[in-house]
């Protein structure tokens, strides 16, 4: 008969504070290192050019299909005193619909260069 007692190896558990850290550390390293921009007003589908596609800036008008318009927070024709408060020297970017008829886009031009838009650049996509 056996009468000492029964010595049962409990596993020891692995250490699960460092893979806590690291994955804590890759999300704010992650965090960090993305660039936050704010969602587009409405879907715009920019026409097809041959040239390479740059990086959207933020001074960026929006101008959709049916004409309506957005400037940051503004909307419609408050965008206009928007452009005009704005104290940027950069070519003002246009993001306009490809379905926008080229006649309405040449009409916002006057009304941009009286908000004192001296030079703009419109935004296309790689076909």
């Amino acid at each position: 008969m056996d009468f000492s007692p029964h010595t049962t190896r409990t596993r020891r558990s692995e250490p699960i504070v460092a893979m806590i850290n690291v994955v804590f550390l890759l999300l704010v390293f992650f965090l960090m290192s993305a660039q936050i921009v704010p969602p587009e007003p409405f879907a715009v589908a920019p026409p097809e050019a041959a040239a390479t596609a740059a990086e959207l800036p933020a001074d960026t008008l929006f101008v959709a299909a049916d004409g309506q318009l957005a400037y940051e927070d503004a909307r419609n024709d408050s965008v206009f005193a928007a452009i005009a408060a704005r104290t940027a020297d950069a070519p003002l970017a246009i993001r306009a619909d490809a379905d926008l008829p080229g006649a309405d886009l040449a009409a916002l031009l006057p009304r941009l260069a009286a908000a004192g838009v001296t030079g703009f650049d419109l935004v296309t996509v790689r076909p």
